[in-house]
């Protein structure tokens, strides 16, 4: 299946993933309408959550986001309403995904859930919330693919330990995904400056950003995470943003998608890795015409000492370059010139 950097360089340099998740609550037609939908608007993979309630949170376990928005009692009854998708449903998906062009994705929340996703995926999800949760990030390693983890609400210190379990326990590349665990993310709370500091200290390792800001319609936050180095992006993804519940109300629909994919697209060409040559041929023209060239500054005669009296600087750059000021300075020009000669070697001795 190829590596997660071979896939990164079929893809132009950037990689968006657009998290359905369990936005297609428990709705297989949904779910695939969603698919077709993410397919068309130039997300590279789609990816859903693999869980089951039992096995994510314990009864009362406290909710964390925007309850006005998300209304819900406790962790577990949330998680309750969307878990019912099982192997045979994601099995259906990940060919459906193949259909439409698009790679499947899935993270699994739980050891059983991974055992049965594994076959199905080249990529293993880790979220952020698991980043400290030893036991499944050695079972995700175990299995010798590429895994993406998402780095919300870590420490430099968690994020350097969980990649050293992932890599001593056999994860074959690990790509870090800057992420906030506000849903939704304030602007002001977006910090992607810490891809930088994600780089600087996680040098062997790829760098992306997991956004839960709201769609602006100009994609800043993820056009700023890759000037700063992301080329792994993952958005949640829905149908329809109106939608009560769950991720729809921070996620993109099918509009943003584009926008995004474009948006993408255009930094990508304006930051692309060059040459110098490269650099410099596009610039050629201006290179020629509007640098400067020695000239006379006046009419000069046959055995005239040259000097910054009867010489001067002017475009076209066609000519002996202002670089060579000191090579001409005192020099006999061996013709007569006219005002605005350019200067050749060829005229002084």
């Amino acid at each position: 299946m190829g590596s997660l950097a071979g896939r990164l360089d079929d893809a132009s340099s950037w990689y968006l993933i657009a998290e359905v998740g369990v936005n297609h609550e428990n709705d297989m037609e949904t779910a695939k309408k969603m698919v077709s939908q993410c397919a068309a608007g130039g997300a590279h993979a789609v990816k859903f959550q693999t869980y089951k309630a039992d096995k994510l949170a314990i009864s009362d376990s406290p909710a964390y986001w925007d309850t006005s928005k998300e209304p819900a009692q406790n962790q577990h009854e949330l998680f309750s309403r969307f878990d019912n998708f099982g192997q045979a449903e994601y099995e259906e998906l990940a060919d459906y995904c193949n259909e439409q062009g698009v790679e499947f994705m899935s993270t699994a929340f739980d050891l059983a859930s991974l055992d049965y996703i594994d076959p199905l995926v080249s990529v293993h999800k880790i979220a952020s919330a698991d980043i400290t949760n030893i036991p499944l990030l050695r079972a995700v390693a175990s299995k010798g693919k590429p895994v993406l983890m998402s780095t919300g609400a870590a420490s430099d210190g968690e994020v350097a330990n969980a990649v050293r379990e992932l890599r001593s326990n056999g994860a074959s590349e690990v790509t870090l995904l800057h992420c906030v665990l506000n849903y939704p993310t304030p602007d002001e709370n977006a910090f992607i400056g810490r891809i930088s500091t994600l780089a600087a200290n996680n040098p062997n390792e790829g760098i992306g950003y997991s956004d839960h800001t709201i769609p602006d319609g100009e994609c800043m936050a993820c056009i700023g995470a890759y000037a700063l180095g992301a080329r792994v992006f993952e958005k949640h993804f829905t149908h329809d943003k109106s939608l009560p519940g769950n991720d729809h109300y921070h996620a993109m629909d099918a509009d943003d998608l584009a926008q995004l994919t474009t948006r993408l697209a255009q930094m990508a060409a304006m930051v692309r890795d060059h040459t110098e040559s490269d650099f410099l041929y596009s610039q050629a023209p201006a290179i020629e015409h509007a640098r400067r060239s020695i000239v006379t500054n006046c009419a000069v005669k046959v055995g005239e000492t040259l000097s910054g009296d009867n010489l001067t600087t002017k475009r076209p750059g066609s000519g002996l370059s202002p670089l060579h000021w000191d090579d001409v300075m005192g020099r006999v020009a061996k013709t007569d010139m006219p005002e605005d000669h350019l200067i050749t070697f060829d005229d002084v001795e």
